[in-house]
C-alpha cells in the first residue's frame, strides 16, 4: 500500500486509520442525527409557522413511521440479505401482551419528552431533562435493591444543584415554563424507568433490540389513539390548515426517520466505542446542542445560566467516571476471585496426584 508521497503504508497503520475513520464517522452521525431530531421536533411541536397544537399526534405518527421502517427493513433482509441485516418481524399476540408494561412506560417517555420540548427552548432542554441519572439511582435502589456509592450520590447532588440553578436562571432570563420543567422531570423519570424495564423485557424477544422496538411501536401506535381522542387532538388535526401540505408531511416523515435512526446510531456508537465513550459523546453533544440553539434562536443567557449548564455537565461526567472506576474495580475483583478458585483447584489436583501414583503402584504390584 502506497500513499500520495510514494511512501509505503503498513497494513497495521492502514487498519488503525480505518478504525479511526469509522469511529469518527459514527460519532459524527450520532451528533448530526440527534441534534437534527431535537430541532426538527421543536419545529413540529411549537413552530409559529405551523401552529399545530397536537404533540400526541406528532409522536404517534413517529411511532407509525418506525413501525413501517421495521417492516421494510425486515423485507429487505429477506430479498437482499447481502445489503440489509434485520430480524424477521411478525405480530405475536403473546409478545404484544408481554411487552405492554414496557410500552406504556415507552409512551410516557416519548410523550413527556416531546411535551417538554414543546414548552421549553432547545437551549434549556439538556438541563430540563438532566435528572435521568438521579431517577435511575432512585429506581435502582427501590426496584432492584441495588445501592449506589457515596461518590456517585455526590455527583447526583451536583446534577440536582445544577438543575435548580438552571431553572432559577431560566426564570431570570424570562423564558421559564413551569409546565415544561414538570414535563422534563416526568420525562427524566420515564427514561430511567424505561431503561430498567427494557433490561427485564429484552430476554422475551431474544435480546434483540430491533424486535423490541417493533413491538414497542405497535403497542404505542394503539395506545396513542385513545389519548389523542381524550385530549381533543383529532379535531385539532382535522382543522389544521396545512394538513394537505407536502412540506408539512415531509417534515413529519423526516422526524420519524430520524427518530428511528437515532436508535440505530446509538447502538452503533456503543458498539464501535464503549458505553463510557457513548456517555461522554452524549454529554459533549448536549453541550454543542445548547450552544447551537442559543446561536440559532438568538437567545441571550446570563452568566449563571451558563454556569448551571456546566454544573450539570460536570456532575454527569463525574457520575460516568465514578461508575467506570467502580466497574473496573469490580472486574478486577471478579478476575482475582476466578484466579483464586483456579489456584485452589490446581492445588487440590496436585494434592491428589501422589495418592493416585500410590494407587497405581499398588495396582501394578498386585
Amino acid at each position: 500500500m502506497w500513499n500520495n508521497s510514494n511512501k509505503r503504508v503498513s497494513p497495521k497503520m492502514e487498519s488503525l486509520l480505518s478504525k479511526y475513520i469509522k469511529v469518527a464517522s459514527v460519532v459524527t452521525a450520532y451528533w448530526v442525527i440527534s441534534i437534527s431530531m431535537v430541532f426538527m421536533n421543536k419545529y413540529l411541536l411549537s413552530s409559529d409557522d405551523l401552529k399545530l397544537d397536537a404533540p400526541l399526534f406528532v409522536t404517534w405518527f413517529q411511532c407509525i413511521v418506525t413501525f413501517l421502517l421495521c417492516i421494510l427493513l425486515s423485507l429487505g433482509s429477506q430479498f437482499v440479505p447481502k445489503y440489509v441485516s434485520f430480524p424477521g418481524v411478525k405480530i405475536e399476540l403473546k409478545l404484544l401482551r408481554a411487552t405492554l408494561p414496557l410500552s406504556i412506560i415507552f409512551v410516557c417517555m416519548i410523550t413527556f419528552n416531546n411535551l417538554c420540548l414543546k414548552y421549553i427552548g432547545v437551549a434549556f432542554y439538556f438541563v430540563g431533562r438532566s435528572l435521568t441519572t438521579v431517577f435511575n439511582v432512585v429506581f435502582t435502589y427501590f426496584m432492584l435493591q441495588q445501592t449506589t456509592s457515596g461518590k456517585a450520590l455526590a455527583c447526583c447532588g451536583i446534577i440536582i444543584a445544577g438543575f435548580f440553578m438552571g431553572v432559577d436562571q431560566e426564570g431570570a432570563s424570562g423564558t421559564l415554563s413551569i409546565v415544561g420543567v414538570i414535563y422534563g422531570v416526568l420525562a427524566s423519570a420515564s427514561v430511567a424507568l424505561n431503561a430498567i424495564y427494557t433490561k427485564k423485557v429484552l430476554p422475551l424477544v431474544d435480546n434483540n433490540v430491533w424486535r423490541l422496538t417493533y413491538y414497542n411501536n405497535i403497542n404505542a401506535s394503539i395506545l396513542f389513539i385513545p389519548l389523542m381522542i381524550m385530549f381533543g387532538e383529532v379535531g385539532e388535526v382535522v382543522r389544521f390548515p396545512l394538513l394537505s401540505s407536502i412540506t408539512f408531511w415531509n417534515w413529519m416523515i423526516m422526524s420519524g426517520v430520524f427518530g428511528f435512526a437515532i436508535g440505530y446510531v446509538t447502538g452503533l456508537q456503543i458498539q464501535v466505542t464503549s458505553p463510557l465513550t457513548h456517555n461522554i459523546s452524549g454529554t459533549a453533544k448536549a453541550c454543542a446542542q445548547t450552544i447551537l440553539a442559543c446561536i440559532y434562536y438568538h437567545d441571550i443567557k446570563t452568566n449563571l445560566w451558563w454556569v448551571s449548564n456546566m454544573v450539570v455537565l460536570f456532575g454527569s461526567a463525574g457520575y460516568t467516571e465514578v461508575k467506570r472506576r467502580e466497574m473496573n474495580q469490580q472486574h478486577k475483583i471478579t478476575i482475582a476471585e476466578a484466579q483464586k478458585q483456579n489456584e485452589i483447584l490446581i492445588s487440590l489436583e496436585d494434592s491428589k496426584q501422589p495418592l493416585l501414583e500410590d494407587e497405581t503402584r499398588k495396582a501394578e504390584k498386585k
